[in-house]
């Protein structure tokens, strides 16, 4: 495997896996830049960071939003299916970006704009699933009720 040397302002300079390496053909929403590296670390970290790879001073924390909602789903219009391929076989990783806060109660993941990953190409879609909004508190996704959030009540 090859490396990468990169530069951020979060972590200093960092060597990384080039595997880590994500393309984004069309950018992440509101945001600039295609190249972006996915940083743990440690392996089982339930949260990792999306650092650019031409903004030093662009990282969005970012995590697998399994770990945290049960029952999420990403549900996207025919058009998403067809432009990202997504009834071809191979599996996608999931994540969402988090706002993270000063205590973890205030945690808060945006389930409507989840990133899909394949193959080192990732996209941003926007999530139809009923109830997956912008701000969803993480510590109530990890309760008993599955990680229902307060808008699917």
């Amino acid at each position: 495997m090859s490396s990468l040397t990169i530069e951020s302002s979060r972590f200093g300079r960092l060597e990384i896996d080039s595997a880590s390496v994500l393309e984004f053909p069309e950018g992440l929403i509101g945001l600039g830049g295609l190249r972006y590296a996915l940083i743990a670390a440690d392996p089982d970290a339930p949260f990792l960071w999306l650092q650019s790879l031409e903004d030093p001073s662009l990282a969005l924390p970012v995590t697998n939003p399994h770990r945290f909602f049960a029952d999420f789903a990403v549900e996207v219009v025919d058009e998403d299916v067809e432009r990202l391929e997504l009834d071809a076989a191979g599996a996608m990783d999931v994540y969402v970006t988090v706002r993270a806060a000063p205590t973890l109660e205030d945690f808060t993941a945006n389930l409507k704009a989840p990133i899909l990953v394949r193959a080192g190409r990732a996209w941003q879609v926007i999530n139809q699933a009923p109830g997956c909004e912008l701000r969803v508190p993480l510590v109530a996704g990890s309760e008993a009720n599955g990680g229902a959030s307060a808008a699917d009540g």
